[in-house]
């Protein structure tokens, strides 16, 4: 066998229809788009659009709403921070805050805070300084000797900081 003899096997690679080529091919006059107007042309067509009715998305009502001052934190389990002790991640002479925690990789944003979970155990008394703590996070901490700190978070959240920045205006009060 030479590289000229190859081929594909029969029925391989199917031939593409021509279109516009006559009414006789089966796929002439218009091409298969139907009739004139915006949907016979390339490129063109109206998203959500359903035959001239009210769409779907317009004759459903609106439901919630997304509250923009809402503090979003970061949770961080007791188990996570024991994990990153045993890798020498994380001191524990030293205060633990939310920059030693995103130091050694247990989340990649602050956002608004970050708030302490039980999941897990832990086995050194340590300080931790964060936005909030749960019941049993503190109990678990406290009852090793440590020591649980929390830390007032801003008054605004990130997104609502975000938003009024995008407006230009610098003023974070409630407009009316």
């Amino acid at each position: 066998m030479k590289l000229c003899e190859l081929k594909d096997r029969p029925g391989a690679r199917k031939r593409k229809m021509l279109v516009g080529r006559g009414i006789g091919s089966g796929k002439g006059k218009t091409s298969g788009r139907g009739g004139k107007g915006q949907t016979a042309r390339s490129g063109v067509r109206l998203k959500g659009f359903q035959g001239g009715q009210t769409p779907l998305s317009r004759r459903l009502p609106k439901r919630g709403f997304t509250n923009i001052h809402a503090l979003e934190y970061v949770e961080v389990n007791v188990g996570s921070i024991q994990k990153a002790i045993d890798e020498n991640k994380i001191d524990i002479k030293q205060v633990i805050n939310a920059d030693t925690l995103q130091a050694c990789g247990l989340f990649k944003q602050k956002r608004d805070g970050v708030r302490l979970l039980g999941n897990g155990d832990i086995r050194h008394a340590v300080t931790i300084e964060v936005s909030g703590v749960s019941a049993k996070a503190r109990e678990l901490i406290e009852s090793k000797g440590g020591k649980v700190v929390c830390v007032k978070t801003p008054g605004f959240s990130a997104k609502a900081r975000e938003l009024v920045e995008s407006e230009g205006s610098h003023d974070l009060r409630v407009k009316g």
